[in-house]
């Protein structure tokens, strides 16, 4: 029996049923229906401490935060598509997403990089403002920071305009886009 392809959608709002949760819902709508399994996790309800630069990852030893982070590095090493889901908040990710990000630092090392061999990611942002510019700068931090550790981004789906809860379900258009990247995302990597 084939291996299923495994997507994990990572939810960086505090606003469960918010745009940015539906938005990466619906990525993961298009991954299922082409035959993955998903999960979703949503980084409001983890105990996930600052990286305080202490190296010890770097060094092939445990990292020595004792917090949820520890389990979501095998979470993260288990799946082969990682869904970004943040809003712009400062032109930049959320608090909840950029810690979280932070802590990737684990995967400096070469015992720990191996874990990200052959993963993509796909981008999932929703924001206020009209401008897609607004989200230059936060795109930007993840195509550096996924490049560096050999994640390939292959794909973005950008929804400005969406501020009040739940309104992106109004934006069909963003939806299919959002569906279509992540039956993509599968499907590519077949």
């Amino acid at each position: 029996m084939e291996n299923r392809m495994k997507v994990l959608g990572i939810v960086g709002s505090p606003r469960r049923g918010g745009n940015t949760h539906l938005l990466v819902e619906n990525i993961l709508d298009g991954a299922r229906d082409a035959g993955a399994e998903t999960g979703i996790l949503f980084l409001d309800g983890q105990e996930i401490l600052e990286c305080d630069g202490c190296h010890a990852c770097w060094k092939g030893n445990p990292c020595s935060k004792d917090d949820d982070m520890n389990d979501l590095y095998g979470m993260i090493a288990e799946n082969d598509v990682l869904v970004f889901g943040t809003p712009v908040y400062w032109y930049g990710p959320t608090a909840l997403m950029k810690g979280f990000i932070d802590r990737f630092v684990y995967f400096n090392c070469p015992e720990n990089r191996v874990l990200l061999a052959d993963k993509s990611a796909i981008l999932a942002v929703p924001f206020e403002e009209e401008d897609p510019a607004t989200a230059d700068l936060l795109v930007a931090f993840f195509e550096k920071s996924l490049a560096y550790l050999g994640i390939e981004l292959v794909g973005k789906v950008l929804a400005p305009g969406v501020t009040k809860l739940g309104e992106i379900k109004y934006r069909q258009d963003v939806l299919d886009q959002g569906y279509e990247l992540g039956r993509r995302a599968v499907n590519r990597s077949r």
